[in-house]
């Protein structure tokens, strides 16, 4: 397996240009077979979960090429409903096949996703939803069958701000007969842009952003070119990691109205920002300072994708700081990991009380997670020594060659790929 090899304690500076929304760009790949004939996607990151989504496609009968941030996907020769469970299995954003696949076959059979293990993640909201449209559901153990003759537009109201299950809503009931109404909607910035693209294929969505979605239902969409928003995850990260190396970094291609509850707590930490219109300055020359509460929301509140990357930032800064994570309890298994590395972190329950330290120190750790593995990346730079960082494989999935990126800007980073035996 790949790890990643951080030799520590060099400020990140320079300029990076942030790549393309992977939870943007999946359910758009998905939302892609609710039309039939080309579409072209721009903007796409070259990640694993990326590579999934198009080989499930490839599977469906789609032909998909992805080249220079572009994929081009034609759905017409899509002959299948039925997704394999072994790529199913390897990402958990492959459920956003079940209401294109439904709204367009009539029927689909799928899998309990996969992806990774940051606690439990039901699919109950997705399910309910698509009954809601008049879908009948079958479970037979691991499998999951979706009939409708016919697709209706219903009020639905989320009995939690359920990112997946509000855009698995919207693609199903993009092409139901009448209106459907979902309340409590999720506001990400992923589901603005998958309205967006929606309705660019002739869709008519609004809402996406409120608490309140409204589609009235087409009888047929158009293939389009559209392009993808820049991941604020990434940016956020990169942002992060510029702190607490004690850095400056400028980030171009961003949407800093994203970033705000991020930026805000950056702030507070003694982080200097500028925001000017699509680019973003971050700088930090001294000590950061603890920040006495923040606790993970759905958007627009801090997001939980960055939690394990601030808490590198934390265990750094002068004082105790409480993090508190609402959204999965099994995230913070990156804790043992920092510990290792010298910071002086205690759990209880789903709160983190962070004392901070002068200094981290490099280990060999593992990432349990996506952002736990960014998390160890960010300890790994801001570390006095080497760090390795195993099991990145979870990092390939949401960072686009996170060591290129990170080498752009100055960071002491390879990667390191055993060679197989003969």
């Amino acid at each position: 397996m790949d790890k990643l090899v951080i030799e520590g304690g060099k400020p990140l500076s320079g300029t990076i240009v942030i790549q393309g929304a992977k939870n943007a760009a999946l359910p758009i790949l998905a939302a892609s077979l609710l039309a039939d004939g080309t579409t072209t996607i721009d903007h796409v990151p070259d990640l694993l979960d990326i590579d999934v989504m198009l080989n499930i496609l490839r599977e469906l009968g789609c032909r998909a090429e992805h080249s220079g941030g572009t994929v081009v996907l034609d759905t017409e020769t899509a002959h299948t409903s039925h997704v394999p469970e072994s790529l199913m299995r390897q990402m958990r954003s492959s459920i956003f096949l079940m209401g294109p696949l439904l709204a367009r076959f009539g029927e689909t059979q799928v899998y309990q996703p996969g992806g990774c293990a940051i606690g439990e993640r039901k699919i109950d909201l997705h399910l309910e939803g698509l009954k809601a449209l008049g879908a009948e559901i079958e479970e037979l153990g691991n499998r999951i069958i979706c009939r409708a003759d016919k697709l209706r537009g219903a009020d639905i109201h989320l009995t939690f701000p359920s990112v997946g299950a509000t855009e698995n809503i919207m693609m199903a009931a993009a092409l139901a007969e009448g209106r459907t109404t979902i309340t409590n909607a999720a506001r990400e910035p992923e589901i603005q842009d998958l309205q967006r693209f929606l309705n660019a294929m002739g869709a008519k969505i609004m809402g996406a952003g409120t608490d309140t979605i409204t589609i009235d239902g087409v009888q047929s969409l158009t293939p389009c070119r559209y392009k993808v928003i820049p991941d604020r995850i990434v940016a956020g990260t990169i942002m992060v990691a510029a702190a607490a190396t004690r850095g400056h970094v400028t980030l171009q291609n961003t949407q800093p109205a994203h970033l705000s509850s991020l930026i805000h707590v950056l702030r507070r930490a003694g982080v200097q920002i500028v925001v000017d219109g699509d680019i973003i300055k971050v700088g930090s020359a001294t000590r950061p300072k603890a920040v006495e509460r923040i606790v993970t929301s759905p958007y627009p509140a801090f997001p939980t994708d960055l939690q394990s990357q601030v808490m590198v930032l934390l265990t750094l800064a002068d004082g105790v700081s409480v993090l508190k994570e609402t959204i999965f309890e099994g995230r913070l298994k990156h804790v043992d990991e920092l510990s290792r590395m010298g910071a002086d972190i205690r759990v209880d329950m789903n709160a983190a009380f962070i004392r901070g330290v002068p200094r981290l120190y490099g280990a060999t750790v593992e990432a349990t997670d996506l952002r736990a593995g960014a998390a160890l990346v960010i300890a790994g730079l801001a570390a006095q020594g080497k760090t390795v960082v195993e099991q990145i494989h979870h990092i390939d999935r949401g960072y686009e060659k996170i060591e290129t990126m990170l080498s752009r800007l100055g960071a002491r980073i390879s990667r390191y790929s055993p060679v197989p035996n003969n």
